[in-house]
């Protein structure tokens, strides 16, 4: 893709969804959960189906994204602390989390103001604060405008006052009674992008909390899922009516920018922070869910449209994974990204032969504990992970163990290849080394004293 012009630059607006699973969306197979907003926008530009955050749960995927960087280089690898759950059932003593993108990176917010962007941020940033002297917040990371963004993984509330705190969430401590969040940060952004000025583009990050706990809902759209008859696997009608309304804002956004006369210069992303959280949706074609080293954790939906530079109605197989965005929108807007950057120009990746063996990776050097009621003591231990092709070896530090599956015959990882295939598994476990080095990565290695026998 030619770089623009100046005067051609295209405004960019990503969607970040909080939780959203894989399969949330109905044109992603969902046959509970209505989403036509979503679906036309998918129906309007490119639906990638091989899409991956860049860690499992939310912060450390955020980093990735501001960053474009992977897990080890910044050093954000869990909503913290690392050490979570029965620390008499962890073998291994974690590798200490960064709670913040430190103020030394340069994020992607500070990349496109250098390309002449004004950049507003909308929601939950999660990897820092304004409101102390760390400079991590999106006013310090090179964002013009915030609305919401601070350390908050998730609101108070749903409903106003969302919290008990007017700190806690930026430039929402006014606001009407019964009013809905998803409905006022949309607001928000709708009227950050009113005040722009049209010779300048603009960068627009809505980071949504929905579909994140709490689990809250206008009571109307809860209503119409309790009559409206169950899914095969997904069930949950406050859930579903958390989606309903995220794809009507979602239609909203996209409705302004016509208004505006945007549309035909905007590239639109949606995108979801981590997989689906188990307890309250169903990651039903595939396994595990939000924490965990499987398909259910990393795998999200992905839609991208830009008129006239993207086919409508194109689904794309390429393995995307987070840390893709920022070379690919810094590069959009004439900018030359840091060669040491982790990830890959997707308007590249679209070009090149659909066969490539492209490798992404993970890194999780730390616990997360199980759902309750869900009878595991961990969604997740020490692991790092490579897809190499249809091939994919997670590594496990507690044991040393590997599992080994290959995605196009089963995309649910019901079989561990790794004793079948064991050529594979040098393969792979040496490349996954060889970049673990690479990047300086961690390695949780000192035997936790407090450990106490076999889980």
């Amino acid at each position: 893709m030619p770089l623009h012009a100046q005067s051609e630059k295209p405004n960019i607006v990503f969607i970040m969804a909080d939780d959203l699973g894989w399969n949330d969306l109905s044109v992603m197979g969902s046959d509970y959960y209505e989403t036509p907003n979503i679906d036309k926008l998918a129906s309007e530009g490119v639906l990638f189906d091989n899409a991956y955050a860049a860690a499992a749960n939310s912060a450390p995927s955020r980093a990735c994204f501001m960053t474009g960087l992977y897990t080890p280089r910044h050093g954000v690898y869990t909503v913290s602390p690392s050490a979570r759950g029965d620390k008499t059932k962890r073998k291994l003593i974690p590798i200490e989390n960064a709670e913040d993108v430190r103020s030394d990176f340069v994020t992607l917010g500070e990349a496109l103001k250098q390309q002449g962007y004004t950049c507003g941020h909308v929601g939950k940033w999660h990897l820092g604060s304004d409101l102390d002297d760390s400079h991590t917040g999106p006013l310090s990371q090179g964002f013009d405008y915030n609305i919401a963004g601070d350390r908050a993984g998730s609101p108070y509330s749903y409903f106003y006052p969302y919290c008990r705190k007017q700190k806690c969430h930026l430039g929402l401590d006014e606001g009407r009674e019964g009013e809905y969040l998803t409905d006022r940060l949309t607001s928000e952004a709708i009227k950050f992008m009113g005040q722009q000025k049209k010779d300048k583009p603009f960068f627009l990050y809505m980071a949504h909390h929905a579909v994140h706990t709490p689990l809250k809902a206008p009571q109307t759209l809860i209503e119409k899922y309790q009559q409206k008859a169950k899914g095969h696997f997904q069930t949950n009608p406050i859930y579903a009516a958390m989606v309903e309304n995220l794809d009507w804002n979602v239609g909203r956004l996209c409705h302004a920018l016509d208004s505006l006369g945007l549309s035909e210069n905007t590239l639109i992303v949606f995108f979801s922070d981590n997989g689906g959280s188990e307890p309250v949706t169903d990651n039903f074609r595939l396994r595990g869910g939000k924490g965990t080293p499987y398909e259910g954790g990393s795998r999200v939906p992905l839609i991208m449209r830009y008129p006239g530079k993207l086919s409508a109605g194109t689904v794309v197989s390429v393995p995307i994974i987070g840390v893709d965005f920022y070379p690919t929108l810094v590069s959009l807007a004439g900018g030359v990204p840091d060669s040491e950057l982790d990830g890959e120009n997707i308007f590249d990746l679209l070009k090149k032969s659909p066969s490539r063996n492209r490798e992404i990776f993970w890194h999780f050097p730390a616990y997360l504990q199980g759902y309750q009621g869900l009878g595991t003591a961990f969604r997740a231990t020490p692991y790092s992970t490579i897809r190499s092709g249809e091939w994919k070896l997670i590594y496990y530090y507690e044991d040393k163990s590997v599992e080994l599956f290959n995605l196009k015959d089963d995309r649910m990882e019901t079989t561990n290849l790794s004793e079948l295939q064991p050529a594979k598994v040098q393969e792979l476990h040496g490349k996954l080394s060889a970049w673990l080095k690479a990047t300086h990565a961690d390695i949780p290695e000192r035997l936790n004293p407090a450990y106490r026998g076999d889980r």
